[in-house]
């Protein structure tokens, strides 16, 4: 049975502005090391919210506009810093393949495959990424109903079978750009994705256009 290990508050957030308490676990399924960030108490909410968010290197920390990921954290880091709430960080990069793996896809997808082309054709599932740690990571907080914070239908199916029970579903923004469009438009068509793209404008766009407007201030 999985159980905490540690508990130790950080900092975190640009100029520090925020404090998370970071938890670890033991005997968690594939002992890989995930970590759970509550903000504000969460753990002792009755019904808390929770974001369960798979680790991206290439977007969290290095702000990549092809996926929306680094944008998805960062909105739950400021939603759950003012109001509080728990983000389970799952270390299951590119949907579970790994880094290099991931990597190799998005190669693939500069010749017009889409992700989950890409990882069909490098002889992988859609998604490979196991939610039980995610279950465990909540049982061992002793929390048994929440709000989920995800677009992914997959995440609510998931922990509801394991026995979470989910209050209701909140969206995450729409991050859409020039970039990420492609992107967003598979995890809608293929993973059914619950992400309105029908007239959302693209955010570069949007930023062009509103440096455009003040430099034409007088």
């Amino acid at each position: 049975m999985a159980e905490v290990r540690n508990k130790v508050i950080i900092p975190i957030g640009k100029h520090n502005a925020h404090k998370a308490e970071f938890v670890s676990f033991s005997h968690l399924k594939d002992d890989k090391e995930h970590v759970a960030l509550v903000f504000k108490g969460a753990d002792t909410a009755k019904v808390p919210l929770v974001r369960v968010h798979s680790e991206c290197l290439t977007g969290d920390i290095f702000h990549s506009a092809r996926c929306d990921c680094g944008q998805q954290l960062d909105e739950a880091v400021e939603t759950m810093a003012k109001s509080g709430g728990i983000i389970l960080y799952l270390r299951q990069e590119g949907r579970g393949i790994g880094l290099y793996n991931k990597l190799d896809a998005y190669s693939l997808q500069d010749t017009g495959m889409n992700t989950f082309e890409a990882n069909k054709a490098l002889g992988f599932d859609h998604d490979l990424r196991d939610f039980t740690v995610a279950t465990q990571m909540l049982n061992a907080l002793n929390i048994s109903e929440i709000d989920l914070l995800t677009n992914n239908p997959e995440k609510v199916s998931a922990l509801t079978q394991a026995g979470i029970k989910i209050q209701k579903t909140v969206p995450t923004g729409i991050f859409a750009n020039q970039h990420n469009n492609h992107y967003l438009a598979a995890k809608v068509s293929v993973a059914k994705h619950t992400i309105a793209l029908t007239g959302h404008h693209d955010e570069s766009d949007q930023e062009i256009s509103d440096k455009s407007k003040g430099n034409n201030k007088s």
